[in-house]
C-alpha cells in the first residue's frame, strides 16, 4: 500500500547575488529601503516539503502518494513526478493560482533574503484524506494551516497512523494547536530548534510528547538525531556527509527514511540511521531532488557509515 505524504508542493527560485547586502543597505535609511541586486546566477529548483519527501521515499523503494494544491504552472513539476514514478492523483489543481514559490537571494556571506508566495498551497484543506484510497501511513508535513489541521483529523478518524512535522509551519500554530496535533498524531519530528518552540509553546518535553505518542524524534544536525520513547531514548549517529553543500530539503530526507522504516516494521536504531544516511547524501547536493541512487548503493553506504548490512 501507498504512504500518503500531505504537504506542499513548491518551485524553489535560487539567486545568488556576487557581493554583500551590507555594502547595499544603509542601516540609517531602512525605514526608506529600496534596492535591487543584480543576481546573474539563478536556479528553478522542484521542492516543497511533500514532492521531497516523495522524491526521497522514492528513491528507498518505497511508494509515495502526495496530496497537495497545486497552480495552473505545475506541468513542468508534473512531468518531473511522472518521470520518477510518483503517484500523483491526489495533488489538485487549483484554478487562478500559482503554485507555491519561494524566492531565495543569497549574498557571499551566505545571508538570505526570502520572499514566499503560498499560492494554491492556502487550499490544502480541499483534498480529502478519504480520496486516498487505502493507504498504509501517513505523514503530515507543513502545508496550508487549515489543511494541515484537516488532514490529521480525517488521518486519525480514518484510523491512519501518522507523523506529524509542523517544520516550518510551526509559527502558524499556537500550544493548544499543538497540543491538538500530538494528541492525534501516532509519531511526531522536530528539529531541535522546533523542539524546544514546541515546548515553550505547549510545556512538553520530548520526553513528555513520547508518553502521548509512539515516538518523538528530534533532529540535530551534524550532532546526529534523537529517539524518544516511552522506554527511553535512542541516540542515533550522524552519517558522514561527502561535503556541506546545500542544507535545504535535509529535513525531508530524513524524514523520508523515517516513513521507510515505519512501513518496514524496523527497528528504531536501524530506521534512524536511514533516515540519517538520506540526509547525508542529500545535503552533498544542491536543490532537494537533484541527488541519486540505487538501493545496492544505499545498503553500500550504509554498511560503510555504520559498519554493519542493511537489512531491508
Amino acid at each position: 500500500m501507498s504512504v500518503l505524504i500531505c504537504g506542499s508542493l513548491a518551485f524553489d527560485n535560487i539567486m545568488v547575488f556576487q557581493d554583500r547586502f551590507k555594502h547595499h543597505i544603509l542601516p540609517d535609511k531602512i525605514h526608506i529601503l529600496n534596492v535591487s541586486f543584480l543576481v546573474p546566477e539563478l536556479r528553478r529548483e522542484f521542492g516543497g516539503c511533500a514532492g521531497n519527501i516523495a522524491y526521497n521515499l522514492k528513491l528507498l523503494g518505497g511508494a509515495p502518494l502526495i496530496m497537495g494544491t497545486v497552480g495552473t504552472d505545475f506541468a513542468p513539476y508534473a512531468a518531473w513526478l511522472a518521470r520518477h514514478g510518483i503517484d500523483t492523483r491526489c495533488i489538485t489543481t487549483v484554478d487562478g493560482s500559482l503554485t507555491a514559490q519561494a524566492f531565495i537571494t543569497t549574498d557571499l556571506d551566505d545571508n538570505q533574503i526570502t520572499a514566499f508566495h503560498p499560492g494554491a498551497m492556502n487550499h490544502s484543506a480541499r483534498n480529502k484524506v478519504a480520496d486516498a484510497g487505502a493507504v498504509e501511513l501517513a505523514i503530515v508535513a507543513p502545508d496550508g494551516r487549515d489543511g494541515m489541521l484537516t488532514h490529521a483529523r480525517q488521518l486519525a478518524d480514518a484510523g491512519i497512523p501518522f507523523i506529524f512535522d509542523p517544520g516550518q509551519g510551526m509559527p502558524m500554530f499556537d500550544g493548544d494547536d499543538l497540543k491538538a496535533f500530538i494528541d492525534l498524531a501516532t509519531w511526531v519530528t522536530v528539529n531541535d530548534y522546533e523542539s524546544e518552540l514546541m515546548q515553550e509553546r505547549t510545556g512538553l518535553s520530548p520526553e513528555a510528547i513520547a508518553e502521548r505518542v509512539k515516538a518523538c524524534i528530534v533532529t540535530r544536525g551534524g550532532e546526529g538525531s534523537q529517539i524518544y520513547t516511552r522506554e527511553g531514548r535512542i541516540d542515533i549517529p550522524a552519517a558522514k556527509p561527502a561535503s556541506l553543500t546545500d542544507p535545504t530539503g535535509c529535513g525531508d530526507a530524513y524524514r523520508a527514511g523515517l516513513l521507510y522504516g515505519l512501513v518496514q516494521g524496523l527497528p528504531w536504531e536501524t530506521t534512524g540511521r536511514i533516515a540519517s544516511l538520506c540526509g547525508a547524501i542529500k545535503i552533498a547536493h544542491s536543490g532537494t531532488q537533484n541527488h541519486h541512487y540505487t538501493r545496492d548503493e544505499f545498503a553500500a553506504r550504509y554498511r560503510a557509515e555504520f559498519g554493519a548490512p542493511l537489512a531491508w
